[in-house]
């Protein structure tokens, strides 16, 4: 998974260095943007792990579904997560490379390339940042806490109640961050530069890896009503931990003020 990730990444750092050339294409929508980097990142990722696990079943952002003879073991891949800060320049955008057995992710690779951070975490061996372990923060009140969060832009749904949202919660925090990039945000939370982040649309490739890092890193990872996490429902909000019931129930504020008011 690591060599996979890093594969991908060395590619997609030289198409970076190409922005000029790169032939983009809209996906679904005019803020939705696709490259052809992102096609290439998908095939050598699925080439490489293909080649160690003939027999898995694999799902891509690109690609969509492939099927394998072991159903039970599916790769989960984001070949280019944050496709819009990889077109504009931005340096925040990463590889998510994640292995689910039966239905729960068990190992996550998320590949920072122009950072050179290399966030890896496999279930009870921990959360490791470029060989180094990791742990989330020790923050205990949202009034102290940084969070990161997920910003529908055009096409998107909730924009009412991501307002609401700010509302809340940019008066009762520390402060508030948008990387545009889920495979940032997530790995930033494990790490604990950041102590929670949220989204509510969004797809299993998001955010399989940052699944397991979170939780290795000692964190918890929830649906944003504070269930158990579906990584197909199309949501997430993970944290510390310590801040998470606090979180959830500000986010449900949010959503019930909105809906009366609609």
């Amino acid at each position: 998974m690591i060599e996979a990730a890093q594969a991908a990444g060395s590619g997609l750092l030289r198409r970076h260095a190409q922005l000029s050339e790169l032939m983009v294409q809209t996906k679904s929508g005019p803020a939705d943007l696709v490259s052809i980097a992102d096609r290439e990142a998908e095939d050598t990722v699925r080439g490489l792990l293909a080649k160690a696990r003939p027999s898995y079943a694999f799902l891509g952002e690109e690609g969509g579904v492939a099927g394998g003879s072991d159903q039970a073991q599916r790769w989960i891949v984001d070949p280019l997560d944050g496709t819009t800060n990889f077109l504009f320049g931005c340096p925040l955008w990463g590889v998510n490379v994640a292995l689910e057995r039966e239905g729960e992710v068990v190992a996550g690779v998320t590949y920072l390339p122009v950072l050179d951070e290399l966030f890896v975490a496999e279930r009870g061996k921990g959360a490791w940042l470029n060989g180094r372990r990791i742990r989330v923060s020790a923050r205990g009140e949202l009034i102290a806490s940084v969070l990161a969060c997920g910003i529908p832009f055009a096409g998107k749904p909730d924009h009412p109640v991501f307002a609401r949202e700010m509302a809340l919660l940019s008066a009762g925090t520390a402060g508030i961050r948008r990387t545009g990039a889920c495979a940032v945000d997530m790995a930033w939370v494990a790490a604990g530069r950041w102590d929670a982040y949220w989204e509510r649309a969004l797809s299993a490739w998001d955010m399989a890896p940052g699944v397991i890092l979170v939780r290795e890193a000692g964190g918890v990872a929830t649906s944003v009503a504070g269930d158990a996490l579906d990584i197909g429902g199309g949501n997430v909000c993970v944290s510390n931990g310590a801040i998470h019931a606090a979180l959830v129930a500000t986010l449900d504020q949010a959503l019930r003020e909105e809906a009366s008011i609609a």
